[in-house]
């Protein structure tokens, strides 16, 4: 049986050439030219030609293995870091940054995908068809635009609850200036995760949120209200403009930031062994740093436009929800289900039907103003509660929450003695 030969186009043309040479047809030098090697070569191939024939112009290296492999001991060590319980749906990118941190050994990156593909420890995704979306951009500033979203995910891996991430992003640098754990996206948990990026680093320009209903008004043709959030009335107060993304591509960087944190971030607590939000958000600021100084890039305009918190802002109103309410002839006002009485004397009859300023902290603290002035009110009855809209943000916190236990009146009530208990409760109430 005849062997057969696989040689390259350049092997082909070598051949071809050689022939030529061998027939008197051409010369050496000229053959030297064609081929773009020397002459010694051009000799050196010959003599390989006669005496292996074809085979002798096949590179020998064709075949065998790379010179640069990994020895057999360092592919053991790669595979023995995926074998412990906290690295096994690492990437190859982070796989190898941790194995050069430990010591282990030196690597790139191709070497640990490769070695992590022959095992069938990682799998490369396929090339999928995705929408053309036109770049934007970067801002020139630091603070000049900051993108803003929220992570809801099962961030402890089944340690702890699910919760949600804050994450403050600059557009001109892809820092990430701040974030912080919180149970569910609620106006008042943005609110407070804002505050402590302000007092921070001061006012930004703008902030770049989605469509969520904290930073917008969503309901359709809403009767009451003046068109904005509490959220969104509190950066109006502040000067801080909000931008409401059409789409999640439109603020890709954070929502990028988001996928690296489910990776690295959840990776790094696990080995950390966090499985709360308060001991999360004690661990952000060390993670954060590290993480900053490997992805951050320079601005192209090196001043801040982050702007100081003036004298006139009082954070405790701004980051408050506030809402109006009209008093009646007697005094009180209905406010989230609890009927307010107002305290007043006799020179306070004035107050009837006078519109007042209700504010209400994230505590549950609730004051009462008029005309900057707070007045003294006292809770009189609370009414049951109706059935609240919720958004499917919210959601798990709400079904979290203890069912409240439904009034059951006792055996010797009316109810429970019928008609003609009833009758002889109303006569003894007669006589």
């Amino acid at each position: 049986m005849e062997a057969r030969i696989f040689m390259s186009t350049r092997d082909l043309e070598r051949l071809e050439v050689l022939n030529r040479i061998k027939e008197k047809r051409l010369r050496q030098s000229i053959a030297a030219q064609i081929l773009d090697i020397s002459p010694r070569q051009v000799r050196r191939l010959l003599r390989r030609l006669d005496a292996e024939g074809p085979k002798g112009l096949v590179s020998k290296r064709v075949g065998a293995p790379s010179n640069n492999q990994l020895s057999k001991e360092l592919k053991d060590r790669i595979l023995g870091f995926f074998k412990d319980a906290d690295h096994y749906d690492f990437g190859p990118t982070l796989a190898c940054e941790y194995l050069t941190e430990s010591s282990i050994g030196r690597f790139s990156i191709s070497s640990v995908r490769n070695t992590m593909i022959q095992h069938g420890i990682w799998h490369p995704k396929e090339i999928r068809k995705l929408k053309v979306h036109p770049l934007r951009p970067r801002r020139n500033k630091v603070g000049e635009l900051i993108q803003l979203d929220g992570s809801e995910h099962d961030w402890f891996e089944g340690r702890g609850s699910r919760c949600t991430l804050l994450v403050f992003i600059d557009d001109a640098t892809s820092e990430t200036l701040h974030l912080k754990f919180v149970k569910s996206e609620n106006t008042f948990d943005y609110m407070e995760a804002t505050r402590e990026y302000i007092e921070k680093h001061g006012r930004p320009e703008a902030y770049y949120p989605d469509k969520h209903g904290v930073f917008r008004v969503n309901h359709v043709g809403a009767l009451t209200g003046d068109g904005r959030t509490q959220f969104g009335r509190a950066m109006a107060e502040l000067d801080v403009k909000l931008i409401c993304a059409n789409t999640p591509q439109a603020k890709g960087r954070v929502e990028r930031r988001n996928r690296d944190f489910q990776n690295r971030l959840i990776k790094a607590m696990r080995i950390a062994k966090i499985s709360n939000i308060e001991a999360a958000n004690t661990f952000l600021p060390s993670f954060l740093k590290k993480f900053n100084q490997q992805f951050a890039k320079m601005p192209k305009d090196p001043i801040n436009a982050h702007k100081p918190i003036l004298p006139s802002h009082n954070l405790d109103r701004i980051f408050c929800i506030k809402e109006t309410r009209r008093l009646s002839k007697n005094l009180t006002l209905q406010y989230d289900n609890v009927i307010y009485q107002v305290i007043a004397d006799r020179r306070e009859y004035v107050l009837r039907k006078a519109e007042v300023l209700v504010l209400k902290t994230k505590d549950g603290a609730v004051s009462i103003e008029h005309c900057g002035k707070a007045l003294s009110v006292v809770p009189y009855h609370q009414m049951q509660a109706r059935a609240e809209v919720v958004s499917a943000k919210e959601l798990i916190e709400v079904l979290a929450q203890p069912v409240q236990p439904r009034y059951r009146p006792n055996r010797r009530h009316p109810w429970k003695r019928g008609r003609r208990g009833f009758s002889r409760t109303l006569e003894l109430t007669c006589c």
